[in-house]
C-alpha cells in the first residue's frame, strides 16, 4: 500500500483550525429565554396576589430545589471539569454557559425568596412568638449571606466574563480567573442552600 501523499494527510488539530471562537450573544442574556422568565414571575405574582398555598409551595419548592441543585452542580461538577479543559475549550464553554446563568440564577433566586416570604408571613413564622423563630432568623442570616455573595461576587463575575468575551481579543487569563471565582461562589452558595434546606425542615406548614 502506497503512503498517503502530503496533500492527502489529515491536518493537525491546532487552535483556530475550526474557525474563530464563538462570540457571546449581542445581549447580555439570551433573549429567547425572557418569555420563560416572564411566565415564572407571572406565576409567582399570581400566587402571591391570590394567596394560593399550593401555588406558593410549588413556586418555593421548585425554584429553591432548582437553585440549590444548579449551584451544587456548577460548583462541584462543572468546576473540576472546567479546570481540566484547555483554554480555548474554557472560552467556548463560557460563551455558551454564562449568558444562560445570568438569566436563570436571578429568576430562581427571586422566585424562591418571594414565595418563601409569602408563606412565612401567611403561617405566622415572622412572629417572634413562633416556636421556631430562632430557626427562621438563622435562615434569614444564611440567605442574607448568600445574597451578598451572589450580588457582590457571583453575578459581577458572570457579567465581567461576558464583557471580556466581547472584546476583539479576549484575555484567557482574565476569563479563567473570573470563571474560577464564579464556580467557587456557586459552590459556596450551593452548600449554604443545603444548610437552608435543613433549617426549612423545622418550618414546615402545619398539616
Amino acid at each position: 500500500m502506497s503512503a498517503a501523499r502530503p496533500e492527502q494527510a489529515v491536518p493537525a488539530t491546532t487552535p483556530g483550525a475550526f474557525g474563530p471562537p464563538p462570540r457571546p450573544p449581542a445581549s447580555l442574556v439570551p433573549l429567547a429565554g425572557l418569555p420563560f422568565v416572564a411566565v415564572a414571575f407571572a406565576l409567582v405574582i399570581a400566587a402571591t396576589a391570590s394567596d394560593n398555598v399550593w401555588a406558593l409551595n410549588l413556586a418555593h419548592v421548585a425554584s429553591g430545589a432548582s437553585w440549590t441543585t444548579l449551584d451544587l452542580f456548577v460548583g462541584l461538577v462543572i468546576g473540576p471539569i472546567l479546570g481540566r479543559l484547555s483554554v480555548p475549550a474554557r472560552i467556548e464553554f463560557s460563551v455558551r454557559f454564562m449568558p444562560a446563568m445570568a438569566l436563570i440564577v436571578p429568576t430562581l433566586a427571586i422566585s424562591t425568596l418571594v414565595s418563601g416570604w409569602q408563606l412565612a408571613s401567611r403561617y405566622g413564622y415572622l412572629n417572634t412568638e413562633y416556636a421556631y423563630h430562632g430557626w427562621l432568623v438563622a435562615s434569614f442570616i444564611v440567605v442574607g449571606v448568600m445574597a451578598v455573595i451572589a450580588i457582590g461576587l457571583l453575578e459581577p463575575a458572570n457579567i465581567a466574563v461576558l464583557y471580556e468575551l466581547r472584546k476583539p481579543e479576549p484575555d484567557p487569563a482574565v476569563i479563567e480567573t473570573l470563571m474560577r471565582r464564579f464556580v467557587l461562589t456557586a459552590g459556596i452558595t450551593g452548600l449554604m442552600q443545603v444548610a437552608t434546606i435543613v433549617i426549612m425542615t423545622f418550618l414546615r406548614a402545619p398539616l
